[in-house]
């Protein structure tokens, strides 16, 4: 199963989008989806109450300028073979650290149409061999960078001058080259 699905090559890297570049790759990383209100199994309705749906696969994530992306490589072994989440439609992160366990991202995501997510949906990232500052770090940089050139077209329509047609123009009666109407204290 693929949630907010991304196509993926021969090597079950993701295939880039126009003009997208990666930014990092991490291979042993846990990643938990906590989906809310998941439809009943079996029911391909988009909405439902078939209570919170827990899904865990172990493999890789890639960070690009616009995605966050985790690939399974085997798809047998894991409960979802990818997730994609649009770096603007990352709505919340949060940094966790337990006092009994692993240090983890939490963040929650917009979902898509028909991508298998609901409202309320959290994902979990945990690295099993390294330490997670530095990826954080980067996600939130990619995910602010992300934001902000989304709405930089939005601002910029928003901020255009209004034109309009041209009031008639009037008609001045020229003396000698001068006109003959001049503003007050020009005479």
């Amino acid at each position: 199963m693929a949630l907010n699905w991304v196509m993926l090559n021969a090597n079950r890297a993701p295939v880039p989008l126009p003009n997208e570049m990666n930014i990092t790759t991490v291979e042993g990383v846990e990643v938990v989806v906590i989906i809310p209100d998941a439809p009943p199994a079996g029911s391909s309705s988009s909405g439902g109450s078939g209570g919170i749906k827990k899904l865990k696969g172990f493999g890789k994530t890639f960070l690009t300028d616009q995605r966050f992306i985790f690939t399974s490589p085997d798809s047998t072994s894991a409960t979802f073979e990818s997730l994609s989440a649009p770096l603007h439609a990352i709505l919340s992160t949060r940094f966790e650290q337990p006092t009994f366990g692993a240090n983890y991202l939490s963040f929650e995501v917009k979902p898509s149409p028909e991508g298998g997510l609901t409202e309320g949906t959290k994902v979990e990232v945990r690295f099993k061999d390294r330490a997670m500052f530095e990826f954080v770090s980067l996600l939130e940089k990619a995910r602010e960078r992300s934001i902000y050139m989304k709405r930089l077209p939005e601002e910029d329509d928003e901020n255009l001058p209004s034109y309009s047609t041209p009031a008639e123009s009037s008609s001045v009666s020229m003396v000698g080259g001068i006109p003959v109407e001049n503003p007050p204290g020009y005479d």
